[in-house]
């Protein structure tokens, strides 16, 4: 008998979610928790901005056995996004540590999808739980597609704890990692959660560009780089573009400073079905000049975002983005691209411009 054969069902679970190229797996009840019942107090609270769509379906959030009638686990696989081939910045300070003409992407996202790199992992575990089961199982899986907290889900997982930057920490894979969840009728044991070990450290919260938390543990998400370059359909709000820096897409500054991420993965990341590549940033995402940006048409952006996260800012999002960074990058030669948005029909992006010119010429007349 193999070692996998002997173990139980949630083992072999387990077992066969690794060797399909998953970092960690781990399982959780499909009832309510806490984590799950604070998201009603935080939307109240405003914190989630634009993201209308957190209330539409709320309860389900809240209650994964409204998403899958008859739910009784979660099943959470966490893939980790390796460290970029260029070293990050080490504080929330950007623009001085990047060439002044680049942009900065966030980690996860330049290269393909993880939605559907991770989904496809997901869907292949759900697929073989009939087969481990011995029985038919009634599952669905998600990889931020539909109502699930991932991240509470997989802290009743056991894959970590939830910080105070509010994002997930493996002690072994620290927090750069991607999450989704299969809900399953099956009967299974939880995995036991993981203690909270951020202790006094403030890292976090005092590196924030934009004071996006007004308390531990609890994120302002109208104040988040990551929200108003990728959410956020509007204008950036005037007094948060100085501290965007030179971010494009997203923003690690949170995660790059934390403890736990500065000698993670501690194990190899496995890679057996070479998802790691399919991850890795493709080579004009990895610091792509803010003038490449700006030249952009639309089918151009829409070539050099196929199959990336990149699409979710949609055109609009990532020029206005590239717009408040070459305005804080005080290169005055990005004058004539900043020029043709200044001068165009479009009333966002000739406001940002407009801005971006303005800045620029601080910097000029700064001694």
């Amino acid at each position: 008998m193999s070692a996998v054969e002997g173990l139980d069902l949630e083992g072999r679970i387990r077992e066969l979610g690794l060797a399909l190229g998953l970092d960690a797996v781990g399982i959780a009840g499909a009832e309510p928790t806490l984590r799950t019942r604070y998201l009603r107090d935080w939307i109240a609270r405003g914190f989630a901005g634009e993201m209308t769509y957190l209330e539409r379906r709320l309860e389900e959030r809240i209650d994964p056995r409204l998403v899958l009638p008859g739910a009784k686990a979660l099943i959470v696989g966490a893939l980790g996004c390796a460290p970029p081939e260029s070293s990050e910045p080490s504080s929330g300070s950007s623009s001085a540590e990047a060439a002044p003409e680049a942009g900065r992407v966030a980690r996860y996202a330049g290269g393909d999808d993880y939605h559907d790199v991770l989904l496809d992992r997901l869907r292949a575990l759900e697929a073989a739980l009939p087969a481990l089961a011995g029985r038919p199982v009634v599952s669905r899986s998600y990889v931020d597609t539909g109502p699930v907290a991932e991240k509470a889900a997989a802290a009743g997982a056991g894959l970590g704890w939830i910080a105070k930057n509010t994002c997930l920490i493996h002690p072994e894979l620290g927090s750069h990692l991607m999450l989704g969840v299969v809900l399953c009728d099956l009967e299974l044991a939880p995995d036991a959660a993981v203690a909270d070990h951020c202790g006094s450290c403030r890292a976090c919260l005092d590196a924030c560009p934009t004071d996006a938390f007004p308390e531990p543990y609890v994120l302002d998400a109208t104040r988040c780089l990551s929200y108003t370059t990728i959410e956020l359909r509007g204008p950036i709000p005037e007094p948060l573009r100085a501290a965007q820096g030179d971010h494009v897409f997203g923003c690690d500054i949170c995660q790059t400073v934390c403890p736990w991420n500065r000698s993670r993965p501690r194990r190899p990341l496995a890679d057996p079905l070479g998802l790691r590549a399919r991850l890795a940033a493709r080579e004009v995402w990895r610091s792509p000049s803010l003038a490449w940006i700006l030249g952009l048409d639309e089918s151009a952006f829409l070539a050099a975002t196929r199959g990336t996260a990149l699409r979710r800012t949609r055109y609009r999002g990532l020029v206005r983005n590239a717009l408040v960074a070459a305005g804080n990058s005080g290169d005055r030669t990005l004058a004539p691209a900043i020029a043709r948005f200044a001068e165009g029909d479009d009333p966002l992006l000739r406001e940002h411009a407009c801005w971006a010119l303005a800045r620029i010429a601080e910097h000029a007349g700064a001694p």
